[in-house]
């Protein structure tokens, strides 16, 4: 029957998921970490899938709508750098429950908005509270997992973010054309509380260091190989909050997923002397944690990648629904099927992205996460004009899907990378300095993406020429990125070797 076959298509890649991960433990945080992310993204996602509506029932024009997206992405900027401090001082899955209590009323009042006005302020909130993701998220995941995965788990998380994007153009789009833009923010609001109470009951606190790390099931303390039960010892459960490691959690900081780590010895690859730590960095100020962080030249060079990147993809997520329906004629419903298409192809990039970086870490290539998202991007570039200028959804559709995957898969080996080249006492400052430059493309690009299409747009209601212009000229920064992360290559083996040989204080 087809629901059997359905139920059994859906636990066969239950069962494929887990073990990709290494185990349920290990699901079971990064599927919480991939729910935080999917609940931001996918209200980034339901204002671009409620823009018609939002311009029919509140009167706005292009530069406005993308004014909610930027004002919700400035507070975040502003609000990322205490958080970061935080992130890197107190109990992180506290601080992540507590403000996504704070999303969910946020979120509510923008639901209640009978005003442009209020609406914008109710998004002004939001984004202060959706601060936390960034830091606190970047600190988990280096924690939880250790370096040679990091890329690979990096894609299972950011994942949540694609399906969050998903859900919002979907699910939020179709609820908007349905009952009204208000019930897509009610139902958010819905999941955030759900989110709030699996993360205070799912979600251990690890300890700093990575003291403790969850290892893949089947997997001996030992030997770092083996079988194992998956119960008891070697289920890989953590510990619990407040409390130090717990059988089942890896004690050792080298394991077979450190290739990173194991591929520079030999390799007579020197770290800079000038920037190895010789205090405790938890005990640095801000201002001299970003001044620390901002001479490691990978890191900048990851930062400036990781902003241009979600530059474009916030125009794109801002804009992407309004394109599809003027530029391919389709209704409000028919774009469900091509962005689904879209939507899947972004998915599979983002899971292939860090895995290929990662093995080809593994056979020696240490630049993988530095030349795989180059790669990525410049192929994104390539694959988008040919999809921008046919009025066909036919011909577009193949070249969609190869762009937005190439564009996700930037995201995992970046990520990780960073996390390489930072010392792990600073990993909450350093993303919020991360965080705050990312955020402030984000909240300058619906406006500038708006302000373009409206500039260079036709006189017609009906018209796609003005945001087929505006996505045709953000390509160049996507080109540009891959040349920034090409010539920032060579650093990053070196980089990785000071962060290796940085004190490592002990953490109680």
């Amino acid at each position: 029957m087809p629901g059997g076959l359905v139920r059994a298509a859906v636990a066969w890649a239950a069962r494929w998921v887990i073990g990709a991960v290494g185990g349920p433990a290990r699901f079971r945080i990064i599927a919480v970490l991939a729910g935080v992310l999917a609940l931001d993204a996918a209200d980034k996602g339901t204002v671009g899938a409620v823009a018609p509506e939002l311009k029919e029932s509140l009167g706005i024009s292009n530069t406005e709508l993308g004014s909610l997206t930027a004002v919700s992405s400035a507070s975040a900027a502003l609000a990322v750098i205490p958080v970061g401090v935080l992130a890197d001082r107190v109990r992180r899955v506290r601080l992540l429950a507590a403000s996504i209590v704070l999303w969910v009323l946020a979120m509510l009042a923008g639901g209640l908005a009978d005003s442009y006005q209020w609406l914008l302020l109710s998004r002004l909130a939001l984004g202060a509270v959706s601060a936390t993701a960034g830091p606190t998220l970047s600190s988990l995941i280096g924690d939880f997992f250790p370096p040679g995965e990091r890329a690979r788990v990096y894609g299972f998380i950011l994942s949540g973010e694609m399906l969050g994007v998903g859900f919002g153009l979907l699910v939020g789009g179709n609820l908007a054309n349905l009952l009204s833009w208000r019930a897509a923010f009610f139902v958010l609001a819905v999941f955030g509380m759900l989110l709030t109470i699996v993360i205070a009951r799912k979600l251990p606190e690890p300890a700093r260091g990575g003291q403790g790390r969850p290892r893949p099931a089947g997997q001996r303390l030992d030997s770092g190989q083996g079988p194992g039960s998956g119960e008891g010892p070697g289920s890989g459960e953590g510990p619990a909050a407040g409390e130090g490691p717990a059988a089942g959690w890896d004690e050792t900081a080298p394991s077979r997923g450190d290739a990173v780590h194991f591929a520079l010895r030999g390799r007579g690859i020197e770290p800079d002397f000038a920037l190895i730590l010789r205090r405790d960095p938890a005990r640095m100020s801000m201002w001299e944690a970003a001044l620390y962080v901002l001479r490691i030249r990978t890191n900048v060079v990851l930062i400036i990648a990781s902003a241009v990147g979600y530059f474009f993809f916030a125009g794109l997520r801002s804009f992407g629904v309004l394109f599809l329906d003027r530029q391919y004629g389709l209704a409000a419903a028919a774009v469900t099927g091509p962005a689904l298409l879209v939507g899947l192809g972004a998915l599979a990039g983002v899971l292939s992205g860090g895995r290929v970086a990662d093995h080809l870490i593994r056979r020696g290539r240490l630049d993988a996460r530095m030349t795989v998202p180059a790669v990525a991007y410049l192929t994104t570039a390539v694959f988008f004009v040919p999809a921008l200028l046919t009025t066909s959804t036919a011909t577009a559709l193949p070249f969609f899907l190869v762009a937005a995957g190439c564009l996700a898969a930037a995201n995992p080996p970046l990520d990780a990378a960073r996390l390489d080249v930072v010392h792990f006492r600073l990993w909450g400052r350093a993303e919020s300095i991360r965080t705050f430059l990312r955020m402030g493309a984000e909240a300058v690009a619906p406006v500038t993406f708006g302000f373009l299409a409206d500039l260079l747009g036709s006189d017609g209601p009906r018209s796609a020429q003005g945001l087929q212009y505006t996505f045709l000229i953000m390509l160049g920064p996507l080109v540009a990125n891959a040349v920034i992360l090409l010539h920032g290559r060579h650093s990053y083996p070196r980089d990785v070797a000071t962060a290796t040989a940085s004190e490592r204080p002990r953490v109680r």
